[in-house]
């Protein structure tokens, strides 16, 4: 009997939808132009990343000459952090940051703490949320920039970033939030948030891997990470990733319809169903993350006196596809240093599991996960050192 396979590490990356392929496949060859020559091969591929940007632009409600393609959601955070930072013409070289950022917010901020800036992370409370009073209280004179991620990629929780980001603007401190996690899947828009910055990347949202954007507010002025041609508004160089680009926008589209169309409701009815399930039959199981003010897709949870690893083998030979902690450093024996910064300790943090749906995840999948899950748990823990 073949096992059933369940997909549910779409936090990593997601599957590159049918639709926006079959956009992307056509400028691999017949449209090969670079955007940047003046002959038809090049306007046909300079239109199709016009559009791109523009179709970006409109799901997060932003103009089109303030959306940044870059090469990812990390290129996009070094860009935003570094390139504020070097363009500042003011004394002030004071970033603050949270405890639980993706490690190309936190290594970034990291770097430029031995190069000549100050760096306060902010603490998150058992949530994983950065409390407006903190941040308030964290900001000085000379406070350059704040970044704190508008959802967190371990525990899918949302931060309360219109808050964050008021308390920015009223103290003339740029905000940059990193979107990797939320654009596309949660409502957006800049226009109506005191966002500066933004980062996003398409292989989160049913796009391609390689292409990311930086929403830049326009005015904002940041010194360039790379040198050369020009492209991007002189912001990233390099001849642009056409393909990705026409991809991104495909995929920008798709989240704009799949809005439309109550995907958002769909998958967290699912992932509602997953996490209370998980708990019930679970015993000494229990939710990460914000319960309710969280990603509709995101799922977390931490078993008690069993390690990640071995459920994530043992959910994998069962046809079953999560992830335990970052899947960004997943090949560490370190504990979580989200879960570990929410206060959880070293022992719990290695029993964490994350579950994230997608828009393919149906019932018939969860209720799958639902059999799996708990015979999976109660064989290791027959199995484990640890005692109750």
């Amino acid at each position: 009997m073949e096992t059933r396979k369940v997909y549910l590490d779409n936090s990593a990356t997601t599957a590159v939808a049918d639709e926006v392929l079959d956009v992307m496949i056509p400028f691999f060859k017949v449209g090969m132009g670079n955007p940047n020559s003046l002959h038809e091969w090049g306007r046909d591929t300079r239109r199709a990343v016009d559009e791109a940007r523009a179709s970006l632009a409109s799901l997060i409600g932003s103009g089109a000459n303030e959306i940044i393609f870059t090469g990812g959601g990390s290129a996009s955070d070094n860009l935003a952090i570094k390139g504020s930072v070097w363009a500042a013409k003011t004394p002030g070289r004071h970033i603050i940051t949270s405890a639980v950022e993706h490690h190309a917010i936190t290594d970034t901020c990291k770097w430029l703490g031995k190069n000549g800036c100050e760096v306060t992370f902010l603490p998150v409370d058992e949530n994983c949320m950065v409390q407006p009073e903190v941040l308030e209280k964290a900001i000085r004179d000379d406070t350059l920039l704040v970044s704190v991620m508008y959802a967190n990629n371990e525990v899918g929780t949302i931060n309360p970033i219109a808050k964050l980001g008021e308390i920015c603007r009223a103290r003339g401190v740029l905000f940059h939030t990193d979107g990797v996690q939320a654009a596309g899947h949660i409502p957006i828009d800049v226009k109506k948030l005191p966002i500066d910055m933004m980062s996003m990347s398409a292989h989160k949202m049913y796009g391609p891997k390689g292409i990311g954007a930086l929403y830049l507010r326009k005015g904002i002025k940041l010194v360039p990470l790379i040198h050369g041609g020009g492209q991007e508004f002189g912001l990233y160089s390099g001849t642009e990733n056409v393909p990705g680009m026409v991809g991104f926008g495909a995929a920008a589209r798709l989240a704009a319809r799949l809005h439309d169309e109550g995907e958002e409701k769909r998958v967290g009815a699912l992932r509602d169903k997953l996490l209370d399930g998980i708990v019930a039959s679970i015993p000494d199981s229990f939710v990460t993350g914000h319960r309710t003010e969280r990603l509709p897709y995101h799922a977390s949870v931490c078993v008690r006196r069993i390690e990640g690893e071995g459920i994530l083998l043992r959910m994998d030979y069962a046809g079953i596809g999560v992830s335990s902690g970052s899947a960004c450093t997943s090949g560490s024996l370190e504990p979580s240093h989200v879960l570990l910064a929410m206060g959880l300790d070293h022992e719990t943090a290695h029993g964490s599991v994350r579950l994230t749906l997608g828009k393919d995840t149906t019932e018939e999948d969860v209720d799958y996960v639902l059999e799996k899950f708990p015979p999976i748990v109660e064989t290791l823990r027959k199995m484990s050192p640890y005692k109750a």
